[in-house]
């Protein structure tokens, strides 16, 4: 009886933790501003596909595989 009561109250935590995902309608102003973009500035993200495109010795951008060495 215990068993099947934790087990019980096991699972409806894990449901209910999980109920509160997305985005909520009064929330999408707040994550579409400016700041909160992925590349919000743009000089910092080019400086930063420099370091890495040095680093890897290729050029073409992120969404290709393989690496510098010509492996793929």
């Amino acid at each position: 009886m215990k068993k099947k009561l934790s087990l019980f109250l096991l699972s409806s935590f894990i449901f209910v933790g999980c109920s509160s995902l997305g985005v909520k309608p009064w929330e999408r102003e707040i994550l579409s501003r400016k700041h909160m973009q992925f590349n919000a500035d743009p000089i910092d993200s080019a400086f930063d596909d420099h370091i890495y495109f040095s680093k890897e010795a290729s050029s073409g951008g992120r969404g290709f595989a393989g690496g510098g060495c010509g492996c793929n």
